[in-house]
């Protein structure tokens, strides 16, 4: 099997799944009780807190564990219920839904802008949305949220105007992520990106930062998340953020990945008749895993399922979307084009991707595609959809 869908989950490392397997069996206590073997689990979970913390240049009591990104997501959307939400087009639908139900007028303003696109790999500069929350000024009578609490002890939450949250989770371990340097309040992450399991993900909560927990009913992570903690996923978290740390994954993404990505894109371009690219190549532009690709005169579901069959997976955009058979909204966001959109396919390199699976794809897909144009109904054009 070829598999080019690691933007959508990365396959499960395998120190991480040794070390999930040794949390069963020694850290199996639930980690809030009060004796030892509690005290012990809780150690673990804390290790995983400090390396993410390192990682993003945050403090280990600015991290809380979510279930994932989705949820992390949703509860800094469900913290600014009723103010003013603002997001990009571009964003993951556990953001642009949640903020089309939540949002509304007061203040302070939140502004949700991702870093790293999930379908096109695009980096957005966030530089000018920290500027417009910097300058933004809350009403004297606007009412204040009720303080987070940290260790116990209430904080004093700032009368901003606005802040700011980025879905950092493609970005982790493609490229270098410092929180205070971008200026965020807010941040999310996912395990299962990085080579950790499904169902555990973190978000960075700004200190003094307004914050309304989602799930009640606990007093886990000091209030902030209800629920008994999930231990063994939380120890495998770790396990991938400290091969991130050992392996300088970063490096590697921009060096060998990138180069993997751009020999695909480039024998697509001078081998498929009506290919065109979707994600920018251009150093900085895009991170350096993802090409999302068109083709002309293609459906992009039928060129996946092709694919499957020839044991190469690949993935049409988003795996949340799947199932949905509206066109990607991101790349109708950036061309307008519905074709474009629905002929779309992303590959999504990982740092096991080799040049053979380069090779694989290339023996394959031009007879797909021709197959595929050839019973189209939709008439070839010379025309480009390059971002």
């Amino acid at each position: 099997m070829v598999y080019l869908d690691y933007a959508a989950t990365a396959p499960l490392l395998p120190e991480v799944l040794n070390k999930m397997h040794e949390a069963e069996v020694q850290f199996f206590a639930n980690a809030s009780a009060l004796h030892t073997p509690g005290h012990l689990a809780m150690n673990e979970i804390e290790h995983t807190r400090e390396l993410l913390a390192r990682l993003i240049g945050a403090s280990p009591d600015e991290i809380i564990f979510t279930s994932g990104a989705s949820e992390s997501n949703n509860t800094v959307i469900r913290t600014f219920e009723g103010c003013d939400i603002e997001t990009s087009p571009l964003e993951h639908h556990s953001i642009i839904e949640a903020a089309a139900k939540y949002r509304g007028t007061h203040h302070p303003k939140l502004y949700s802008y991702m870093l790293a696109n999930n379908e096109t790999g695009e980096i957005l500069d966030l530089s000018p949305i920290i500027a417009r929350a910097k300058q933004a000024q809350a009403p004297h009578d606007s009412p204040l949220f009720e303080p987070m609490t940290e260790w116990g002890k209430p904080l004093v939450t700032d009368r901003r105007g606005a802040y700011v949250h980025s879905d950092l989770t493609q970005a982790l371990g493609k490229i270098p992520i410092d929180v205070h340097s971008l200026g965020l309040d807010y941040a999310t992450f996912s395990a299962h990106k990085i080579g950790g399991p499904i169902g555990i993900g973190a978000l960075y909560v700004k200190k003094g930062v307004p914050f309304t927990p989602l799930i009640i009913g606990g007093n886990q992570e000091h209030k902030r998340r209800g629920g008994t903690y999930n231990t063994p996923a939380i120890v495998g978290f770790g396990a991938a953020l400290e091969h991130l740390l050992v392996s300088d994954t970063c490096k590697e993404y921009s060096k060998r990945v990138a180069n993997l990505r751009n020999h695909l894109a480039q024998a697509i371009l001078n081998t498929i008749p009506g290919s065109s690219l979707n994600t920018d190549l251009a150093p900085g532009k895009s991170l350096p895993n993802i090409l999302n690709v068109s083709f002309q005169a293609a459906e992009g579901e039928s060129i996946q399922l092709y694919l499957d069959a020839e044991g190469i997976i690949v993935s049409t955009g988003s795996a949340c979307a799947a199932g949905d058979t509206k066109p990607s909204h991101v790349l109708m966001a950036k061309t307008g084009d519905a074709e474009v959109a629905h002929s779309s396919i992303r590959f999504s390199f990982g740092l096991e991707s080799t040049k053979q699976d380069v090779d694989k794809v290339m023996a394959v897909l031009p007879d797909i595609i021709k197959r595929l144009q050839l019973i189209s109904t939709v008439k070839m054009e010379d025309k480009s959809c390059q971002i």
